[in-house]
């Protein structure tokens, strides 16, 4: 049994059935999240009869990274093995101000975006909580980490319960003790699993948009038939959600398609009334992708107008182009055939 991503309560109950004492939970939670341990011997403070049963019973479930591939920007992608010779790609973007780990919470997409390279590997697995919490945990730079965003490959929301585990295990005292306010999971819009979230975390959320409009929303992204967008910001109005947690959209600009000034003006109809902030992000090119992105005038010509019409809005900068890590390029799918 692997005990990373086991929440206090799982090892506590752990520890109570191999009749250990009942402090022995905090102390494994205190090791497994907040240490560089790296096995059951260097637990020092557990006794040795303990650290024996644990050694012959259980993992501790840490997993390094196979490969890395490193950016002219400084961002680096790293490669982690998953159960079933699966692989992620989680990437680790330094700045001046921050250090963003970008994590994955699914071997693949199932939601099919057009826009999307992990959409077009296809799914093939979810992750455990443990496998999302090792992408920190293992991380070479961890300590420098200051903000994380579930932004990587999969939807949270197709995996909601290991989703929440894994943040419960972030934020906790007891765990990696990070602020939900440095926590951001992004989302195309799954709304039950949505609303589980803003029920039971303070992280914060981002949606991708895209198009305000429907049926432009259906083509670059097929839940829009099944969880619209309106439907999706009258969630968030009823729930409040923008006065607890910081609440952005994403919105990748391209040519001749989402461009325009009516796009700005419904968008403004649309988020109106609900605090937030719109991303705008330039599109990173996937094969044979039907789509061009919007050149840099365009950007700040539809930044500068929704501004005007009172919707913050920025231009996000892009990392890791050169190795494949920007927003919408990670993708396993050539590990499939090894």
């Amino acid at each position: 049994m692997i005990l990373l991503g086991k929440n206090l309560d799982e090892l506590e109950a752990l520890v109570r059935a191999e009749e250990m004492p009942s402090y022995t939970g905090m102390q494994l939670a205190r090791w497994l999240y907040g240490s560089e341990a790296a096995s059951f011997a260097e637990m020092s403070n557990l006794s040795k009869q303990s650290r024996t049963v644990l050694e012959n019973k259980y993992q501790t479930g840490f997993s390094e990274h196979v490969k890395v591939s490193v950016s002219a920007d400084g961002t680096r992608k790293y490669l982690f093995p998953t159960g079933g010779g699966r692989f992620i790609e989680t990437a680790f973007m330094p700045e001046a101000r921050r250090n963003t780990l970008c994590l994955s919470t699914q071997v693949g997409c199932k939601m099919g975006c057009l826009f999307c390279m992990t959409a077009r590997q296809g799914f093939q697995a979810n992750l455990s909580a443990g496998e999302i919490v090792n992408q920190l945990r293992s991380l070479p730079e961890r300590n420098r980490v200051t903000n994380i965003v579930y932004m990587g490959m999969g939807e949270p929301f197709d995996n909601t319960e290991e989703v929440l585990k894994s943040l419960e295990i972030l934020t906790a005292p007891w765990g990696f003790a990070i602020s939900p306010k440095k926590i951001t999971v992004s989302t195309i819009g799954l709304i039950p699993g949505m609303i589980q979230f803003l029920e039971k975390t303070r992280c914060n959320l981002a949606i991708s948009l895209h198009s305000p409009f429907d049926e432009e929303r259906r083509k670059l992204m097929p839940v829009q038939h099944v969880y619209p967008i309106r439907d999706v910001i009258r969630e968030l109005i009823r729930t409040d959600a923008g006065r607890q947690r910081k609440i952005s959209f994403e919105y990748i600009l391209f040519r001749g398609i989402n461009d325009s000034d009516g796009h700005i003006r419904e968008m403004a109809r649309l988020l109106n009334k609900l605090p937030c902030r719109v991303n705008l992000m330039r599109f990173h090119p996937v094969p044979n992708a039907p789509l061009e992105g919007a050149d840099e005038a365009s950007l700040v010509r539809f930044r500068d107008a929704l501004n005007a019409k009172g919707i913050i809005a920025t231009i996000r900068q892009s990392r890791g182009i050169d190795i494949e890590a920007a927003c919408g390029l990670l993708s396993t799918k050539a590990m499939l055939s090894k």
